[in-house]
């Protein structure tokens, strides 16, 4: 389930990436990047945990998929908090340094 949902939210943001035209300035690739990069340890995990449990793999328990299912919902969520701080820190539309240097009148 984790890699399901770390897959569905790099698919989304691929096709937004795709789809936009402010991709670089709203540093669209860095949260792609991240969201493949966690599918890819998924994939991984998943290899792994085959190769350990066998057949018994395909068929976990529900309450193994609702734990798997928050785990991916808190690394997307972990992931679009990392892209934001980043998008803060850079400031493409200088809407930060806007706010900080504003004059009161």
């Amino acid at each position: 389930m984790t890699l399901l949902t770390a897959v569905t939210a790099a698919v989304i943001c691929t096709i937004i990436w795709y789809r936009s035209e402010q991709r670089t300035e709203m540093k669209l690739g860095i949260l792609c990047l991240m969201f493949w990069s966690a599918s890819l340890m998924w994939l991984v995990d998943a290899f792994f945990e085959y190769a350990e449990l066998g057949a018994d793999y395909f068929a976990p328990a529900a309450s193994d998929m609702l734990n798997d299912l928050y785990l991916g919902l808190s690394v997307v969520a972990l992931g679009l908090i990392i892209w934001l701080i980043i998008l803060l820190i850079k400031d493409p539309k200088g809407v930060v340094r806007a706010a900080l240097f504003k004059k009161d009148r």
